[in-house]
């Protein structure tokens, strides 16, 4: 019996203690998806500034579109770990339908991605363009 007991006081050790790290953990990487978001839009207008300033071609699309990708996986991972705190079947579905959503704009955006590509065959490697 005691065995029982100390087993569930560690188990609601342990809950506690993850309710209170996975929260700042998560806050963490949407922080980071949103720099990750915010850098790739700077870059992107970087480069169409500089486009139109020196009249050379920069696959603004293809760097601005992963840089999106990229941050919308950071947010999703985020919400994959909001589970661990969900206490409510409301939550569940609200948390579902962003993830949806999220999974949604990520498929749209390397399709989109992946069609300017093969649109464009000089833009194919993004991280040899010249600023």
């Amino acid at each position: 019996m005691f065995i029982l007991t100390d087993a569930a006081h560690s188990s609601g050790v342990l809950e506690g203690v993850v309710h209170l790290i996975v929260p700042e953990i998560i806050g963490l990487i949407e922080i980071m998806g949103i720099i990750v978001i915010i850098v790739g839009s700077i870059k992107g207008f970087y480069m169409y500034a500089s486009s139109l300033i020196s009249g050379k071609h920069y696959p603004i699309k293809l760097a601005l579109g992963n840089s999106l990708a990229l941050g919308l996986e950071f947010k999703m991972g985020a919400e994959i770990l909001k589970t661990v705190t969900i206490r409510t079947i409301d939550e569940i579905m609200i948390l579902g339908a962003i993830i949806v959503l999220r999974a949604l704009l990520s498929v749209l955006i390397h399709y989109e991605v992946k069609s300017e590509k093969e649109h464009d065959p000089d833009n194919k490697d993004i991280s040899k363009a010249e600023f």
